[in-house]
């Protein structure tokens, strides 16, 4: 997937960046949430409504200030995604930004990430702070901003339409190899902040580092998480956010539910794949693919939470091709592509699986079903009456997709 191809000038990067980075939607149904494509959100106004009410979008790693060519410019990036967020049907009551706002925890980085930010249309964000903004030498500048929500300690509770949040600091004290850790004093408040609690309310939890462990030799989790999910697991919906990866990689234990996001800055590595983390060089036409945002609906009618990821050229290719001038939908990557097409009455669409795992097409009113499609195999269906067609894939349900037929 990396190669040593360089971005060669700023235009090219320019170009890529304008579908580059958005984040997810997370909607609530029955006390569980489940994630939204925000591509879906942005340009589909039916099919967001039937997922229900927005309550909030992650973004995360913006890395305000990297300039190298993993991505010559963050700045276009971010841009991209607050333009996403805010051509919502329905703004989302909240922002939730899970870390490495800087990449240098520079004033001047801060002062810019606020300004980009100001533009979004929600008026309330809640950030905890990754260990790119915590390098300064007084470890000020994050809590100047930021730090009044927690009264500085980095950790902080409220609640929102009956779910009740916690943002968690784990980046101040590693343990040896780089895990993150949450230390006693945040784990009593943990525990004081939970007492009392009914079992029925829905919980949110976010922070930097995953506070699972997903590969322990790159540092990639947290290492007193176990002392934390003890308190949480009596809880009958548990949602725990992540960013510091760059990539989504997801599980569920129980009623525990653990979600990490892409990045708006560039992609990392798979755990593992390569010497270690760090910024990953792809080509430009890779780079949009790589970089989203998860977005959180409360769904309607039985109020579990819904969690959409998205990235900027899923976003952008189904802005580009809602004019049905292509009536070809490309299944890759574990999502459809574009996700909303435009065609005419009498237009045949088809999809075209280029995944290595088969995927299916399949109506959700039973007009159509595709059976399994394997690695290159298609399946066609022609639309001869106006309406809008929704439409997933029955082996991985959380792909899912639209046919707009104009009469």
């Amino acid at each position: 997937m990396s190669h040593d191809q360089r971005l060669t000038t700023r235009r090219n990067a320019l170009k890529c960046m304008a579908f580059g980075g958005a984040g997810t939607l997370f909607a609530l149904s029955g006390g569980i949430f489940t994630p939204i494509d925000l591509a879906v959100a942005a340009t589909d106004k039916e099919r967001t409504a039937s997922l229900g009410k927005p309550l909030f979008v992650q973004i995360s790693d913006t890395h305000i200030g990297f300039n190298k060519d993993a991505n010559p410019d963050v700045n276009a990036t971010l841009t991209r995604t607050i333009d996403l967020v805010n051509g919502m049907p329905e703004q989302p009551a909240l922002i939730i930004h899970t870390g490495d706002i800087t990449h240098l925890s520079k004033a001047a980085e801060f002062d810019t990430a606020q300004q980009m930010m100001s533009r979004l249309r929600t008026t309330e964000l809640h950030t905890v702070p990754g260990e790119h903004d915590t390098t300064d030498a007084t470890v000020t500048e994050y809590f100047n901003r930021f730090g009044k929500a927690s009264n500085n300690k980095g950790y902080y509770s409220f609640d929102h339409a009956g779910v009740h949040f916690i943002a968690l600091i784990n980046v101040l004290q590693f343990k040896p190899g780089g895990l993150g850790t949450l230390g006693p004093d945040q784990l009593a408040w943990v525990a004081a902040d939970l007492k009392g609690r009914s079992s029925s309310t829905p919980i949110v939890v976010f922070a930097h580092m995953p506070l699972w462990t997903i590969y322990e030799p790159w540092g990639w989790g947290t290492g007193d998480s176990d002392q934390l999910m003890s308190q949480l697991r009596r809880f009958g919906s548990v949602t725990v956010l992540n960013g510091h990866i760059h990539q989504i990689v997801q599980k569920v234990e129980g009623n525990v539910t653990f979600h990490t996001a892409r990045s708006t800055a560039y992609p990392q590595p798979a755990a593992g794949e390569g010497p270690g983390p760090g910024p990953l060089k792809v080509s430009a036409d890779q780079l949009p693919t790589m970089l989203g945002v998860t977005s959180v609906s409360l769904a309607k009618p039985s109020g579990k939470l819904a969690l959409n990821d998205t990235t900027i050229a899923a976003a952008g290719a189904a802005t580009a091709q809602s004019a049905g001038s292509d009536s070809q939908v490309v299944v890759k990557n574990f999502m459809f592509t574009p996700m909303s097409l435009k065609v005419k009455a009498h237009s045949t669409v088809k999809w075209v699986n280029e995944d290595e795992e088969p995927h299916t097409v399949i109506s959700d009113t039973g007009l159509f079903h595709s059976g399994a499609m394997d690695t290159h195999e298609s399946f066609s269906y022609q639309f001869n009456e106006a309406g809008t067609y929704h439409f997933t894939c029955s082996i991985h349900p959380r792909m899912v997709g639209t046919i707009v037929v104009e009469g």
